[in-house]
């Protein structure tokens, strides 16, 4: 019998989870396009409850029919259409006796791929750094935003809380991730660079996560007390991989402070290796300073942990849940190959190649 820790049962919020081991959010762009999952997105998602992962976070989920949609062919969360679609991959996962929680998503500036309106939008008219990214369709610089205006920000919240409404009402969803990491639309009000304004919603660190303060505020009074809502928060970005923020240690211990202080169930961090030290001149990891300054607060880690000893390091430093990406894409049944004690399988990079959809061959039973 394998005794890693990996393997405990566990629980977030209401949410009792057989283990500690969780598919990490991976955009896979094989929705119709006009944002509906999919019979191949079912059998996908079914799949990595079969393989024994207690827990799967889906892809992100746009939240709108206006600028949130950030991939072609990606799902959305905007109507009870979507969400009926959605509800026949919520069941699958039930039926395998796993959990599964929607993220759910604004692009902001990132936005590739929008079906409904042309142009993009952001805290502020700043040309995002790096390249769109070509296996997600997409091609050259990333355009230039337009500012958002406090109408159309508070519309934003809105849609936030609508989309967590259809995912636990309508989609059948266990619980509910807000995306604020990665670069996109809440990681831009978050990040210095990218957030020039100077009012309530920019400014200092504390004030540039209000706005996804407030985005966890709306859904939780949405969707009820009893919901899990997290939040995933990242330093890195898709389009900007080293970016740290600016303060270190200090900065950290603002954020996680006003994370722990609210209401979210738990907190998603993610980091290219999870176990690095966050900052230059400070040992600890992003996992350890929001151990540090959250001591209370459920904590789930990412980065390059598909090595069970790496993933078992990480669980020392503090975090209760490890979710997979590359990992799980490898292997749809890692939780039940650790627990048998068998190697698991090397990723290979032609599963998103030359696009990032899912393949005939990660279905093959």
């Amino acid at each position: 019998m394998n005794s890693s820790p990996l393997l405990i049962p566990g629980r977030i919020g209401h949410v009792a989870l057989k283990n500690r081991l969780v598919v990490a959010p991976m955009t896979r762009v094989t929705a119709t396009v006009d944002g509906h999952a999919t019979e191949r997105m079912k059998a996908y998602y079914q799949d990595f409850a079969r393989g024994g992962f207690g827990l799967v976070i889906s892809e992100g989920i746009y939240i709108d029919r206006a600028w949130s949609q950030t991939y072609a062919f990606q799902a959305g969360l905007t109507s009870p259409q979507q969400a009926a679609a959605w509800r026949s991959v919520t069941d699958a996962v039930h039926r395998q006796q796993g959990k599964i929680f929607a993220q759910i998503q604004h692009a902001g500036a990132l936005s590739q791929g929008n079906h409904y309106l042309s142009g993009t939008v952001a805290p502020s008219a700043i040309r995002p750094v790096g390249q769109q990214m070509a296996f997600y369709r997409g091609e050259g610089e990333y355009p230039v935003p337009r500012a958002l205006n406090e109408a159309e920000i508070g519309a934003i919240i809105d849609s936030f809380s609508d989309a967590a409404s259809y995912a636990v009402n309508v989609a059948g969803f266990d619980g509910v991730e807000i995306h604020g990491a990665n670069g996109y639309l809440l990681d831009q009000f978050f990040t210095d660079y990218t957030n020039t304004r100077n009012d309530r919603w920019g400014g200092d660190i504390a004030s540039r996560l209000r706005l996804s303060l407030d985005v966890i505020a709306s859904v939780r009074a949405r969707v009820g007390a009893d919901v899990v809502v997290g939040i995933r928060l990242s330093q890195g970005k898709v389009n900007d991989f080293f970016h740290k923020w600016a303060n270190g240690e200090e900065d950290a211990r603002t954020v996680f402070t006003l994370l722990a202080q609210s209401g979210i169930d738990y907190l998603h961090l993610t980091e290219h290796e999870a176990w690095q030290p966050a900052f230059p001149d400070n040992p600890l990891s992003l996992v350890e300073l929001a151990r540090k300054y959250a001591p209370q607060l459920t904590l789930m880690a990412n980065g390059s942990l598909h090595d069970k000893a790496r993933a078992e390091e990480v669980m020392g430093m503090g975090a209760d849940f490890i979710s997979l990406g590359r990992g799980a894409l490898a292997n749809h049944d890692w939780p039940n190959r650790i627990a048998a004690g068998t190697t698991p399988r090397d990723f290979d990079n032609a599963i998103l190649s030359p696009i990032a959809d899912i393949k005939e061959s990660e279905l093959v039973v």
